[in-house]
């Protein structure tokens, strides 16, 4: 492609509101322009850089035996009542109205639409297993787009279900995309984690993410270098045990008297007392309405999914001050010794002796509290949030602390879609059951992004090779100059020739904004014809390492070559 012909707006500056490089850089080097909040145009540039990710994908599910479909973005909303989710979605949930008042969705995720096309054409255990992908336009009414192509309201995404008639083979399933995953992200050449995850809106037994670790991640993560554990901070766990304090004899429990301080940092420093001796009483009201008392260790912070997970509740919500004044229960100085409410502990306080709480009284606490002598919670959870330092649970070395992109996320659904919308199969002794499914996300576009963010430089993008929109940049630093245009153009016919995707810069610009472009756009190799043509040479150079070589004119075709 001649650079004169193309069409690749770059710039020097971007906008405003592009804080993080990928949005920077994508919309700089002329990949990406932005049509409204959250809405991306693809520019030829970036649209070539979306069908490289795409083949890649494509050619790995394909192996893994998935059968790829395209189903429509528009979803009848009585699907999304069979499974309850329509009203439970939330606001991200994109809802239209057709011309006679049929309500539908525009699909965030399709499990309702999978499975409503199995469950009219699949009956038999002869016909299963199944996976089944397709890559297609997603919509999600996002409170705040941002980070361009990293949280948008419409992004592109491959998404797979797999259909198995028995937990072990879903499970197997769930193995073989586990592992197709990772030779996707390996071949697109990215720094990623594997991690343990929360099941989220999609439900299901466990699942995983593949996060890229980026500075600028939304996805908070805890790995171990020794044994390679590693789960979002939603699902992460820690070996307590490790991280008890000492018995100690109980002593009879008093009330101080403790003016205005509230705060575990004001109650610690006040009575003299280390923040792990000072338990946190946390009321929280579930989305049915009802109130439930939560203890926590004051040095470890309440993990929100943990608590909804646990109640299987939609969402939580920390009391008002509002909510606690209808409880009866004292603001700033709330205690689980005489709350009219389900009291539940996290498990750091299990085995803690003579440790501080709130007296349900104004200006009061609590210190000497000993379990099960003053009061007995209902039951014992692990509602931590896992953090560096904390011992692995699985070899105990510390863990570490990182931020991420989370990329692509496996399910294993279990029948929660199956049993809701009847999807059976019949066994081969005649028996219905409900087909096991699983369910596996990329986020196309994201990936893009993510590649950026992780391959930049201050001057711009630099691309691992397999999802550069071309391989090679030839610059002809001055096209009116006749002997460094006719080099120029050999070698392009050449590249064209071996079938090296190529990008000739044939513009009538200023050598310096041909290498700013350059730059920017950021395509892994590049030929430099400039003044040194007359002694038969042409530069070499290398985006990602800036490693520059000389070469001899006449030996361009091997160069050529080696690059293919």
């Amino acid at each position: 492609m001649r650079a004169s012909r193309y069409f690749m707006p770059t710039l020097k500056e971007a906008p405003a509101e592009a804080e993080v490089p990928s949005h920077i850089f994508l919309i700089r080097a002329g990949y990406i322009r932005q049509l409204a909040a959250g809405l991306y145009e693809y520019l030829p540039l970036g649209f070539r850089v979306l069908k490289k990710i795409e083949n890649i994908i494509r050619k790995h599910m394909d192996d893994a035996g998935a059968l790829e479909v395209l189903l429509p973005i528009l979803t009848p909303s009585e699907l999304w009542q069979e499974t309850g989710r329509w009203d439970v979605y939330g606001k991200e949930l994109f809802r239209v109205e057709d011309r006679k008042g049929r309500l539908f969705a525009l699909g965030p995720t399709h499990e309702e639409t999978i499975t409503d096309l199995v469950r009219k054409n699949i009956r038999s255990y002869k016909d299963l297993p199944k996976n089944f992908y397709q890559i297609q336009t997603k919509f999600r009414d996002e409170a705040r787009p941002r980070y361009g192509l990293i949280r948008g309201r419409e992004f592109l995404m491959k998404d797979a279900y797999s259909f198995d008639i028995s937990e072990e083979m879903a499970v197997k399933s769930y193995e073989v995309m586990k592992e197709t995953y990772r030779k996707i992200f390996d071949e697109l050449g990215l720094d990623y984690l594997m991690v343990e995850a929360d099941t989220g809106a999609i439900g299901g037994k466990f699942s995983h993410e593949f996060v890229v670790k980026v500075p600028n991640g939304e996805a908070h993560i805890v790995y171990c270098e020794k044994c390679g554990y590693a789960a979002n901070i939603e699902a992460a766990k820690y070996e307590f045990e490790l991280d008890k304090l000492p018995p100690e004899e109980e002593k009879s429990l008093e009330k101080v008297y403790t003016p205005g301080v509230s705060s575990v940092e004001e109650v610690s420093e006040f009575l003299g007392v280390d923040r792990k001796k000072i338990v946190k009483t946390l009321v929280y009201i579930l989305d049915d309405g009802t109130a439930v008392a939560v203890l926590i260790r004051g040095d470890r912070e309440l993990n929100e999914t943990k608590l909804i997970n646990y109640f299987n509740a939609v969402d939580a919500r920390m009391a008002s001050s509002e909510d606690l004044e209808k409880l009866g229960i004292v603001e700033g100085f709330v205690g689980p010794i005489g709350l009219d409410i389900p009291v539940y502990a996290d498990i750091s306080v299990k085995d803690l002796h003579n440790f501080v709480v709130g007296a349900n009284e104004k200006d009061y606490h609590l210190v000497n509290v000993n379990i099960p002598r003053d009061f007995k919670p209902v039951d014992f959870v692990d509602f931590s949030t896992a953090k560096e330092g904390d011992p692995c649970p699985v070899c105990r070395s510390p863990l570490k602390e990182t931020t991420g992109l989370e990329v692509g996320h496996i399910f294993l659904l279990g029948t929660k879609y199956s049993e809701a919308m009847r999807a059976y199969f019949v066994d081969k002794d005649g028996r219905e059951k409900p087909i096991i499914m699983g369910c596996y996300g990329i986020g196309v576009s994201r990936l893009m992004a993510a590649a950026v963010e992780q391959n930049h430089d201050e001057n711009g993008i630099i691309w691992p090779e397999n999802i550069a929109p071309f391989k090679l940049h030839i610059l002809a630093l001055n096209v009116k100059d006749n002997q460094i245009k006719d080099v120029a153009e050999k070698i392009y016919n050449r590249a064209k020739e071996e079938g090296i995707e190529v990008l000739y810069d044939d513009r009538d610009i200023s050598p310096g904004a041909k290498f700013k472009d350059a730059d920017l756009i950021g395509i892994p190799y590049r030929i430099v014809v400039g003044k040194k043509v007359k002694e038969g040479r042409v530069e070499f150079q290398e985006r990602k390492t800036g490693n520059r070589e000389e070469v001899e004119i006449d030996k361009i075709n091997g160069l050529l070559k080696k690059l293919l």
